[in-house]
């Protein structure tokens, strides 16, 4: 524990010009009586660790001292690549593996260059969870995590529908979807000897053993472009019905914002742009339902007309009057 807290301030003196005991404290999470200690214990051990005194005073490295500490670890290298996602890091486990990572490639920078992690993260973020609504972190997560980056299986138990369902997966890739995080998983049978991939929301799992072997990873696997096929293919399987409608220009370029983008994509596909006399197209939409279709074309007011289903036209007939009794005037 101490060996790797006197790396860390090594790390963190070669990557600043110089650091106060209580920035030292701040970064180490310890006291600045330890922070002297240790700053003690390195130059007994022949590291220069100088110390200035005065209210301008710190800690620094002379004589252009360089670790040589800077290797990665596979874990450290793995968590740099998401080092843009930090409430994904911490979420899963990974925190203090980017921090070390981070300091360790500060440490092995040009001196011109010692700025450019800060520069970075003053200049993009990446925000996953959608809005209104606070995500909450799996419980189960870090230990599936783990599989993941050590492609151990697992025993997972979780809930379907009312029922509890026990399985043994081959655990390929996490996804973090709006907040939500998800499971891309191989389910072996070993009466075939073959498999398929499924997706899991980790949030229903209620228990999970780690404690498996190893499994060979289908090399040939990719992660982004299996996760593309099942959004889409989850997409078009909750869109029951179908919708005719008349949209004015600005209607079409509305579209995409309001209802589901495949849908959307769908529909201006098949109308290939065609537009009536009157500059408006008409479009066949697949949805979820008609009250969700009522919902969704709400927002699209008088640039939509509803021509079928006949009962969702008058509906949107019905509500078009009682609005424009709204606003007569006196």
């Amino acid at each position: 524990m101490r060996a790797a807290r006197l790396i860390k301030m090594v790390l963190l003196l070669q990557s600043r010009p110089s650091m106060t005991a209580a920035e030292l404290a701040r970064e180490l999470e310890v006291s600045e009586r330890t922070v002297t200690r240790d700053a003690q214990a390195l130059s007994e051990a022949g590291v220069p660790v100088y110390a200035d005194r005065g209210r301008a005073g710190g800690y620094r490295l002379i004589g252009g001292y360089r670790t040589r500490l800077t290797g990665l670890a596979r874990s450290e290298a793995e968590a740099l690549f998401l080092s843009g996602v930090p409430g994904a890091l911490r979420e899963m486990g990974l925190e203090d593996a980017a921090s070390a990572a981070r300091l360790k490639v500060s440490a092995a920078l040009l001196p011109s260059l010692s700025d450019a992690s800060r520069t970075a993260s003053q200049r993009f973020h990446l925000d996953a969870p959608s809005w209104f609504k606070e995500p909450k972190t799996p419980e189960l997560l870090p230990a599936v995590a783990e599989a993941v980056w050590d492609d151990r299986r697992i025993v997972a138990r979780y809930r379907r529908g009312d029922t509890e369902v026990e399985r043994e997966l081959e655990p390929y890739g996490l996804v973090l979807k709006a907040g939500v995080w998800y499971l891309c998983a191989h389910v072996p049978d070993r009466n075939l000897g073959t498999g398929s991939f499924r997706t899991y929301r980790i949030d229903r799992f209620l228990t999970v053993d780690a404690n498996g072997d190893r499994f060979t990873r289908d090399e040939e696997f990719d992660l982004p472009t299996y996760w593309d096929e099942q959004a889409e293919r989850f997409a078009r399987s909750i869109l029951h019905a179908e919708v005719v409608v008349r949209l004015s220009a600005e209607g079409v370029r509305r579209l995409p914002y309001v209802v589901d983008p495949v849908s959307a994509r769908d529909a201006l596909t098949a109308a290939a742009g065609a537009a009536d006399g009157h500059g408006r197209t008409t479009l066949t939409l697949r949805v979820e339902s008609q009250e969700v279709a009522h919902t969704q074309l709400t927002a699209l007011g008088a640039e939509v007309e509803v021509l079928a289903p006949e009962g969702l036209r008058e509906r949107f007939a019905g509500e078009a009057r009682r609005l424009a009794g709204l606003y007569e005037t006196a």
